[in-house]
């Protein structure tokens, strides 16, 4: 059972590696996603490199790259613990793909939404809906910073899809996304446009907002790719 726990762990990080906003941008316009708009590998940044319509079968695949791998881990027999690493190794693998040298994934946003869903509904429906709030104020990625904070407490109050209701194994989890999702966001490489911005104002930005520098629209224009390399 150790050994398939292993190389289903392993399994799901190769999942999630498969990038399919990269995959899809490439094909459909000849654009490497990693060199216009934010440069991240996900959803979000098709909407600046790619055709619209491609940001909704990347948000599904991406979804499904989390959900499937704790499913199937599920499936497999593994106890509720096991289920939670293999979904972080799917995670994992969004966020440092090896198809794409490990180094230049996404936030991993919708691969955790995936796994979040497996382990409550409740809390994926609500991890779903939220940052969305933010969405006519062009401010999503507070809402997903919001979110974030809000996983452990949602995660206690409605439990998990396990055995006599246990809470702990599904909030130990959504603290794990909670840290790997604001660390990612802290440990990208600084761009150029904010090489002159404080440290604790980057952080704030970072943290809040997703980027170097509060001006969204400076961000965007201004070769902010380099930041997820």
């Amino acid at each position: 059972m150790i050994l398939q726990f292993v190389l289903f762990t392993i399994g799901a990080y190769l999942l999630g590696s498969v990038p399919a906003a990269y995959l899809i941008v490439k094909w459909t316009r000849g654009v490497d996603i990693r060199k216009v708009g934010t440069g991240k590998v996900g959803a979000s940044n098709v909407l600046s490199a790619g055709p619209k319509w491609a940001v909704i079968p990347v948000a599904i695949f991406d979804v499904g790259k989390g959900a499937l791998s704790v499913w199937i881990a599920k499936l497999l027999g593994l106890n509720e613990w096991q289920q939670i690493i293999v979904g972080f190794g799917a995670i994992i693998g969004h966020n440092w793909p090896i198809y794409l040298g490990f180094k230049a994934g996404g936030r991993g946003v919708f691969a955790s939404l995936g796994v979040i869903f497996m382990l409550s509904w409740k809390v994926g429906l609500f991890a779903l809906i939220f940052p969305y709030l933010f969405a006519p104020i062009h401010q999503v990625a507070l809402g997903v910073f919001l979110a974030y904070l809000a996983l452990p407490v949602a995660g206690w109050f409605f439990g998990g899809p396990y055995p006599d209701g246990a809470k702990l194994p599904a909030t130990v989890g959504l603290i794990a996304i909670l840290v790997m999702g604001l660390s990612r966001r802290l440990i990208a490489r600084r761009n150029e446009i904010s090489k002159k911005s404080p440290w604790h104002e980057v952080i704030v930005n970072r943290l809040l907002f997703d980027r170097d520098i509060s001006n969204r629209k400076a961000w965007i224009n201004n070769g902010s790719g380099a930041n997820t390399k």
